[in-house]
């Protein structure tokens, strides 16, 4: 554990830290996959470990899982949950109606089902995530590995159609293959720059053949955590139409990572 905390890093655990502050007693979690989410992890094993905290959490990936078990928090699968009580997830872009990006880290089917299968679902993010517009980050989308390029020759005229303001479609690569999602599926990235309508979007390539899931989350999120590199924190909370600010104890995660021997 360095001595001190990149800016980027402290805003992720400061984000994470506050937003485990909502985990109660006996939850069915959502957990989500990603740096900052990895953050938030730890922060509830801390809570676990220290408090006696009763949780079970369902996570959205593997990695996820692997770090969760690794650090004692139970985990079960959504089908054994049944429902959640709460989702804690990153996202690689968020705007002001809380309409999210996220499938940086090829988790996005997992993470979608995750969330759509809770009360809430509260964000975590570093404030550079915020954004006037959806579409610099490019769009993830899911896609069956057979008949993958028309696939993709069917998103690329799709998009025709659509209000964006570029077209560009890419295969995610990881190294000389392709990336394999945990369901062995393709991700076509798509190099959008702008989305004009991103409820339109993703109505829209869901019904494409082919394609299992988008990376746009509409009406999903209820709460974002957006941190800061000095310890601030800014709590959003889209139904109460309320922001609430304060600071994170940054010792806190260093101490984190001492329990942990790291």
């Amino acid at each position: 554990m360095p001595a001190e905390l990149s800016p980027i890093d402290t805003a992720k655990f400061t984000a994470a830290r506050r937003a485990v502050d909502f985990v109660q007693d006996g939850m069915k979690l959502g957990l989500g996959t990603g740096s900052t989410a990895a953050w938030m992890v730890r922060c509830l094993a801390e809570r676990v470990r220290e408090e006696g905290l009763r949780v079970q959490g369902v996570p959205t990936s593997t990695r996820t899982a692997e770090l969760a078990r690794d650090l004692g928090i139970p985990v079960v699968t959504l089908d054994e949950a049944k429902w959640l009580d709460l989702t804690i997830d990153g996202a690689d872009e968020f705007d002001a109606d809380f309409n999210l990006i996220k499938g940086g880290g090829a988790a996005l089917l997992q993470e979608k089902i995750v969330a759509t299968a809770s009360d809430r679902m509260i964000v975590i993010a570093d404030a550079a995530k915020e954004v006037a517009q959806l579409g610099a980050f490019p769009l993830p989308v899911e896609v069956i590995p057979f008949g993958w390029q028309s696939t993709k020759l069917l998103i690329e005229e799709t998009l025709v159609g659509m209000d964006v303001l570029d077209r560009q479609v890419t295969l995610r690569m990881s190294g000389d293959a392709p990336l394999l999602t945990d369901e062995r599926n393709y991700i076509l990235d798509l190099h959008l720059k702008r989305i004009g309508e991103p409820r339109q979007l993703a109505m829209t390539l869901n019904q494409i053949a082919g394609v299992v899931e988008n990376g746009l989350f509409i009406d999903i999120c209820d709460m974002v955590v957006v941190g800061h590199g000095d310890g601030r924190v800014t709590v959003r909370d889209l139904q109460a139409g309320l922001a609430e600010d304060g600071r994170v104890n940054l010792d806190d995660a260093r101490n984190i990572f001492a329990d942990l021997g790291e």
